[in-house]
């Protein structure tokens, strides 16, 4: 591999491997609004006006802000405005207290009973999946006026624009590459195309890379274990991981591979969806994307009692398939992340097992023509239930994959060749299902 593809695929994995404190979508908004108060803090906004993509509406509902007992976007922009802090990317909200969540709550609260609310939501006009703008007007002591607008567009972290009192400080293209319009969000979306390593490149670099260059991703473990290892242990939402995990239903589930990967890895979605205050090392800007890339590998390496050094190369492997089908997709879309991220997880135990190449490229046409429909109707914490079936394929995706079994070229979206296979599903993914999207969310919203 020469040595401009190998920075460019380690750059690729610093870039979308990240931690995250809760779910990215709120998180996402929470940044913005962080970003919006910084500079005029200790003023505090008397209204803040949120208005994100469909997308984001949708992932935002039903899931919880940590720390809080709530979910939805006004308290974790009623957080923001307290103890956010900017300079913490994903993780804006880690130095939280209980008094800032009563202040927000206060907040939220004094804007139900006045005349005007305190923190408005509305849909923004955009063409954009992922996209958020936020303005917080101010009123100073002496009664003077000030506004600050704050644009995420495209990347849940990339602040494209910000601007105090009408002087604009940041006004950078959007991650698509097109110029955002602050007036209205609208722009064109990028070609769904993918730019990313190939399969190949991938495994190549995965088995070739510096153990030096490659080490910060056993960080993934110690973080996503932390998560995994609360869920277990805590009452937190649907409790999948805990049930999976419980002798009771051991005639049921056994207690082998595929219960010990299942259970870790619910688990730790049960916890972060639940509002959770232990950060996720989060994978495309999604943390439970993170978690199911990671938590299936490193169950498979305990019980195959694999080395560091393996496992953290299982592990760049899973994180970048997992990047480069993300990459015809886009960040959201109305496929669920799970189906990405559990074929990446895929991909990990194979190379753990002994497999090579070939059984890499088997595993993910296994997992395409297995549970590609999975459709994503919003964070929540019913999401882990999604994680565990994801988890499951990817075990019997891996064994087929491992005895040499693959889904045929001649079946449904799988073609021989694994790169158009993974064409197939972005484009699924990115533009079949765009009507299902919209159609989710007017039931979401109409609930």
């Amino acid at each position: 591999m020469n040595s401009a593809l190998y920075n460019d695929i380690l750059a690729l994995l610093h870039r979308e491997v990240k931690p995250a404190l809760g779910c990215t979508e709120p998180i996402a908004v929470s940044l913005a609004v962080a970003k919006g108060c910084a500079d005029l803090r200790p003023l505090k906004p008397y209204r803040i006006n949120v208005a994100v993509s469909a997308n984001i509406l949708k992932n935002a509902m039903g899931v919880g802000v940590p720390g809080t007992g709530m979910m939805g976007l006004p308290i974790a922009t009623a957080l923001a405005m307290e103890c956010g802090k900017p300079e913490y990317g994903m993780e804006v909200l880690k130095d939280l207290t209980p008094r800032d969540v009563t202040a927000a709550k206060a907040y939220l609260a004094a804007g139900e009973n006045a005349s005007s609310e305190t923190v408005h939501i509305s849909l923004a006009h955009t063409d954009s999946k992922l996209y958020i703008e936020v303005e917080c007007l101010f009123r100073d002591e002496a009664g003077g006026e000030h506004r600050t607008l704050t644009v995420i567009r495209d990347a849940h972290d990339a602040i494209v624009h910000y601007e105090i009192d009408g002087r604009v400080e940041i006004d950078e293209p959007a991650a698509g590459g097109g110029p955002v319009n602050v007036s209205d969000g609208t722009s064109s979306e990028s070609d769904t195309g993918s730019s990313s390593p190939s399969i190949r490149d991938i495994y190549d670099f995965a088995l070739h890379a510096q153990m030096d260059d490659i080490q910060f991703i056993l960080d993934a473990v110690d973080m996503n274990k932390a998560l995994a290892k609360e869920g277990l242990l805590h009452k937190y939402g649907l409790q999948v991981g805990r049930t999976i995990q419980n002798a009771e239903h051991r005639s049921v589930f056994g207690h082998g591979l595929l219960t010990h990967c299942m259970a870790m890895t619910a688990a730790a979605s049960d916890a972060r969806m639940a509002g959770c205050t232990l950060p996720a090392m989060s994978n495309s800007g999604s943390g439970n994307q993170g978690i199911t890339v990671t938590m299936p590998v490193v169950a498979a390496a305990e019980q195959l009692m694999s080395s560091f050094d393996e496992l953290a190369r299982a592990l760049v492997l899973s994180h970048l398939v997992a990047i480069h089908i993300k990459d015809y997709l886009g960040k959201l879309s109305a496929l669920c992340g799970c189906v990405i991220a559990s074929t990446g997880s895929a991909c990990g135990i194979v190379m753990l097992s002994g497999g090579g190449y070939d059984q890499i490229c088997y595993a993910v046409k296994n997992m395409i023509g297995n549970i590609t429909g999975m459709v994503c109707d919003g964070a929540k914490v019913g999401c882990a239930m999604k994680v565990a079936s994801g988890v499951s394929s990817a075990v019997q995706s891996a064994m087929l994959a491992l005895d040499n079994i693959c889904v045929s070229g001649l079946d449904g979206i799988i073609e021989d060749d694994v790169e158009k296979t993974i064409r197939n599903l972005g484009t699924i993914g990115s533009q079949g299902m765009q009507t299902t999207d919209e159609m989710i969310l007017n039931i979401m919203t109409c609930k």
